[in-house]
């Protein structure tokens, strides 16, 4: 077994994974508190140090890189000084910047979390949230088509943050693509266009966008998920969908198989990107044929990895492939 499961993280390794979707700088600053400013009720933050990390869909290429996989990153920018930082940041973790387009329209999306004592007492967004331009739009899909051409990926994420990016024509014409070369397309969806992302192979919300989108409170329960999930798919047309259900798991439906994984027991520190990370390890189970509910559980283990740490950070390969290992050993009997 332990042969098997370490072939299957080698085979992961020799993926291309094309992401398309909106990226970010998350900017940490660290610091220490010990009083209260005696100018209004809120804590004084004694700087320590400032930390630059890439976000958004380019966590999902460092968590895709952190597999030992290729990602091939496709996203615009701002044409500014935070957009110069973002591509510094690029080759130190091995993400290539050839599909990365500057814009003078929009600025480039900064999350500042100010984190003491490893607790989050504020975020600051920076960010433009409209729709691509015409311009941009023609940019972003002739870096995508090139990508598609010359790299022949194995996988696509669609990685939506409502930050602008994947407009309806954006989406349509991906999906399209992919399609006409036999590419498993997975998606991470937010609200504006929740329905747009029609005919793919994964749609992965988490519970509050599938009752947003909905329109009912969807409970965590498999009654509740089972009508959702076929609700989905009736407007939808895809294959697989997988709900993430916070601390109760994930829910998996391919139409054959269904069910709910209940999550990991873990000592929570922060949940933020998790989704990233989801999204990334399950996509790549995808591409190596596992079945939904194998695609389901690395997923969920991976998720719940990440949420141990303070900050947004990519999974760790060694330790997930040591726990997918414990969660098929057999069971010792006393």
């Amino acid at each position: 077994m332990n042969h098997a499961m370490s072939e299957l993280f080698e085979r992961m390794r020799q993926f291309k994974v094309l992401v398309l979707g909106d990226v970010m700088i998350d900017r940490y600053v660290l610091g220490h508190v010990s009083r209260v400013s005696p100018e209004a009720p809120v804590p004084v933050v004694h700087f320590q140090k400032e930390e630059n990390r890439l976000g958004g869909a380019a966590n999902v290429a460092l968590n895709i890189a952190a597999m030992g996989a290729t990602p091939l990153l496709v996203s615009l920018i701002g044409h500014d000084a935070y957009g110069t930082q973002f591509l510094h940041l690029l080759p130190q973790a091995s993400i290539a910047p050839h599909g990365i387009v500057s814009s003078h329209h929009r600025r480039t999306t900064v999350k500042t979390r100010v984190i003491a004592q490893g607790q989050h007492l504020l975020r600051i967004d920076r960010e433009d949230t409209h729709p691509l331009n015409q311009e941009e739009e023609a940019h972003i899909l002739a870096h995508l088509q090139q990508l598609l051409k010359a790299e022949s990926p194995d996988v696509l994420i669609l990685q939506d943050y409502n930050k602008g990016l994947l407009t309806p024509k954006v989406i349509e014409q991906t999906i399209q693509w992919c399609r006409a070369r036999q590419i498993p397309t997975a998606v991470d969806p937010k609200r504006h266009n929740f329905f747009a992302f029609r005919q793919t192979t994964l749609f992965k919300p988490n519970l509050k966008e599938v009752s947003d989108a909905l329109g009912w409170a969807v409970q965590p329960t498999l009654t509740d998920l089972a009508q959702a999930s076929q609700q989905l798919r009736q407007q939808l047309d895809h294959h697989i969908t997988l709900i993430t259900l916070s601390e109760k798991g994930i829910f998996f439906d391919d139409g054959k198989e269904m069910g709910i994984l209940p999550a990991h027991p873990r000592d929570i520190a922060d949940v933020c990107g998790a989704g990233d990370t989801v999204i990334s390890i399950a996509t790549l189970a995808l591409a190596a044929g596992l079945s939904v509910s194998q695609i389901a559980l690395l997923a969920n283990l991976a998720g719940g990895q990440v949420c141990e740490r303070v900050g947004v950070v990519p999974v760790e390969a060694q330790r997930l492939m040591h726990e997918w290992t414990q969660a098929f050993a057999p069971q010792r009997t006393s």
